[in-house]
């Protein structure tokens, strides 16, 4: 009868045991940006957006070069030219002028849809890999340690549902 007693309470401290054991969530943290930046690809992507940049740059400069060379020449000429030409001239710089700004401001665009284009399939690679890796060691949840990073896998527990029903949603 002893000896019952003393198995009963060794195998209600092991049930014990177990399951606050296993009503523990295992997490896991990883710095996303440190990751993504050791990664090869991002190399090859940051010299393609580098590359496509110093291309727009060189654009810009030249468009500018050419503005500044004709307004300096019309300004040089202003006085023996008529007033209703000089006023054409003005309009034509001022013309040259929104269409450097409109090339910048697409110019500008293009570099980030490429850069959203390039870097996308990248970071789904990583996320991917830090989900298989999570899944593989038991982890329930992965926080990006990131400043201003979230959580990458969640396979725990979600009580949105249970919280809403408590109040009454």
């Amino acid at each position: 009868m002893k000896r019952l007693k003393v198995i009963a309470i060794v195998v209600v401290l092991f049930v014990a045991g177990t399951s606050l054991t296993n009503a523990q969530s295992k997490i896991a943290h990883i710095n996303t940006q440190d990751l993504v930046e050791a990664m090869p690809e991002m190399k090859a992507a940051q010299g393609q957006l580098e590359k496509l940049k110093k291309t727009y740059d060189t654009q810009l400069k030249d468009m500018y070069k050419e503005l500044e060379t004709l307004a300096k020449k019309y300004d040089s000429e202003a006085g023996t030219k008529t007033d209703e030409e000089n006023s054409k001239r003005v309009q034509e710089v001022q013309g040259m002028q929104g269409n450097i700004q409109a090339f910048n401001q697409q110019a500008m665009q293009d570099l980030q849809k490429k850069e959203v284009d390039i870097l996308q399939p990248i970071l789904d690679k990583a996320r991917l890999a830090i989900q298989k890796v999570a899944k593989a060691q038991g982890f329930q949840y992965v926080l990006d340690a990131t400043p201003g990073g979230g959580i990458l896998l969640a396979d725990g527990k979600d009580l949105i549902a249970d919280v809403k029903k408590e109040l009454g949603i």
